[in-house]
């Protein structure tokens, strides 16, 4: 596949099966995830590779980030948060691993280089035919789950990407008139 197919055909997929991506696979994935625009070499990011009992062990910090939002949550709220890392058979969080006052690259900049990063790792994805399904949502900002990730005040987490096995057809994808993008000056 050339770069600009690539490009202009990478689209999400929700339904996912097993197996995960191989060890080969994820290599490639995060060598292209290390190519994400980096000003001043900071590196700012860092990868949690959830799989098996780590979806486990995932779910349960979603329950109990529901349960502490809710104590009164339903078994079946509780149950739900739980079953939502298993979407797919691994999810990669992707932790923008920020290094405050920095000269010149502030917060936001190493924010959206981890951003880039889990890009690429969508990029790659697609290029070798596995499905990939960047999401966030409330438990991507929760103290709960952060404090359960282990991260560090000044980190942020900007993606779980789901990965695996294409399970479904994917969407068509929907072209956008570019001239409702663009403003020239």
């Amino acid at each position: 596949m050339d770069a600009i197919t690539l490009l202009h055909e990478r689209s999400s997929m929700g339904k996912l099966v097993g197996p995960a991506p191989s060890r080969e696979q994820l290599e490639t994935l995060y060598r292209a995830a290390l190519r994400a625009p980096d000003h001043k070499e900071l590196r700012p990011w860092r990868f949690i590779e959830f799989a098996g009992e780590g979806l486990d062990r995932l779910g349960e910090l979603f329950a109990e980030a529901e349960f502490r939002e809710d104590p009164s949550a339903s078994d079946d709220t509780l149950n739900a948060a739980r079953l939502k890392p298993k979407r797919a058979p691994m999810v990669i969080g992707v932790v923008a691993k920020v290094t405050p006052e920095v000269p010149g690259v502030p917060k936001v900049e190493q924010v959206i280089s981890a951003g880039c990063a889990a890009h690429g790792i969508l990029l790659a994805a697609h290029a070798l035919g596995l499905g990939a399904m960047w999401r966030s949502g409330k438990y991507a900002f929760d103290d709960t789950v952060r404090k359960g990730l282990r991260l560090g005040d000044n980190d942020e987490l900007v993606a779980f990407i789901y990965l695996g096995q294409l399970g479904g057809r994917h969407k068509p994808i929907v072209e956008h008139d570019v001239e409702s993008f663009v403003e020239r000056w």
